[in-house]
C-alpha cells in the first residue's frame, strides 16, 4: 500500500483542484457563531479532514449532517473499539430511547474533494445548536453525486445496497470542549480504507471514519525535499496504529490525530531516493512536533 500512496503522491502533485463544484476547505473557526448558547441548548461543530489514499480526487456527496443527543444526561460507557466507531445506519443507526432525539445541523451540502483536505487542512463541515445532553453518535446522509478519479480516469462510487446515511459512534470524552456549551471535533475520513475495488472494476464506499481534536491530540509536521522524490509519510506507534501523508508539491506534510505518546516516522520516496526512519518522536497533546526540513538523497 505504501508504494501505491507513493505513486499516488505523484498523481496529486499534478492535480489542479478547487474546482467552482466543490467546497472550499481551511476553515478554521472555533465556532459557528459568537451569539450566546439558548437555554437548555449546546454549540457543535465538525470537522472533515482526510487521512489521504491512492486516488487522484475522492469526491463526496454530502447532503445532511446530524448528531443524536441523549437528553436525560446518560453517558455512553464506550464500550467498543475503534473498528466498530462507524458504520451504515441500517446497520447500528436506529435507537428506540425516548431520551434520544436527532437535531440536524447547518452545513453547505455540496461536493467535498476529501483528497484536499490533507497535511493539516480541514474544512467546517456542520455546526450550530442542538439539545442540551451528551452526544452518542454523528449521522451524514449522502447523496448519488459521489466519485474518485483514478490515473485520469473518472469512476461513480456507490453504497453496497443502496445505503445513504454514515453513522459515526462518538463517546463524551472525545470532544473539545471550548467552553460548558461549545464543542468541536474533527472527522478524519480514511479514504484508504473506505473504497473497496471489486473484480469487474467497480468502486464501492465501506466509510471508515476517525475522530480527534486539536486539544487533546497532538500532531508532528515537516518539509521533505526534493519533491521530485514523491515521498509518502507513515506515523506508526507501538500500539499499530498508523496514519499516513501526502506532502504537498512544496514538500510539507502534516498528520494530526495523534495520541501523546512516542511514535516513529517512516518516509517512502521514489525509488530513485533513499528511504528515512526517525524514531521515537514525541507528540504532545494541544501541540505540534516539527522535524524540520528532511532532504532526501538517491541511492
Amino acid at each position: 500500500m505504501k508504494n501505491s500512496l507513493r505513486n499516488a503522491g505523484l498523481l496529486l502533485a499534478v492535480i489542479i483542484t478547487g474546482a467552482a463544484v466543490l467546497i472550499s476547505a481551511c476553515n478554521k473557526d472555533n465556532s459557528v457563531s459568537d451569539q450566546p448558547v439558548p437555554a437548555n441548548k449546546q454549540k457543535v461543530s465538525l470537522y472533515l479532514s482526510d487521512d489521504p489514499g491512492y486516488f487522484d480526487q475522492v469526491l463526496l456527496d454530502i447532503r445532511k449532517v446530524e448528531v443524536l443527543v441523549d437528553t436525560c444526561g446518560k453517558i455512553d460507557n464506550g464500550n467498543w473499539n475503534d473498528r466498530d466507531r462507524c458504520g451504515w445506519d441500517d446497520v447500528f443507526g436506529r435507537r428506540n430511547d425516548s431520551c434520544q432525539v436527532w437535531d440536524s445541523l447547518g452545513i453547505k451540502a455540496g461536493v467535498y474533494d476529501l483528497l484536499t483536505l490533507r497535511n493539516g487542512t480541514d474544512t467546517l463541515l456542520a455546526g450550530g445548536t442542538v439539545s442540551k445532553g451528551t452526544i452518542e453518535r454523528i449521522r451524514i446522509t449522502i447523496g448519488s453525486n459521489n466519485s474518485l478519479v483514478k490515473n485520469g480516469v473518472s469512476y461513480p462510487v456507490k453504497s453496497l445496497t443502496g445505503q445513504s446515511k454514515i453513522v459515526v459512534r462518538v463517546r463524551h470524552t472525545e470532544w473539545d470542549q471550548l467552553s460548558a456549551d461549545n464543542l468541536r471535533l474533527w472527522l478524519d475520513f480514511d479514504v484508504q480504507r473506505s473504497i473497496i475495488k471489486t473484480r469487474d472494476g467497480k468502486f464501492f464506499l465501506t466509510p471508515y471514519i476517525n475522530v480527534f481534536t486539536i486539544l487533546k491530540m497532538g500532531s508532528l509536521s515537516g518539509r521533505i525535499t526534493p519533491s521530485e522524490a514523491y515521498p509518502v509519510v507513515s506515523v506508526y506507534n507501538n500500539s499499530n496504529d498508523t496514519l499516513y501523508a501526502l506532502p504537498w508539491r512544496d514538500g510539507f506534510f502534516k498528520v494530526r490525530g495523534l495520541k501523546p505518546g512516542t511514535w516513529n516516522v517512516f518516509i517512502n520516496p521514489d525509488a530513485a531516493y533513499k528511504d528515512t526512519t526517525i524514531t521515537n518522536v514525541t507528540i504532545t497533546a494541544g501541540k505540534d512536533n516539527s522535524l524540520g526540513t528532511i532532504k532526501l538523497t538517491k541511492k
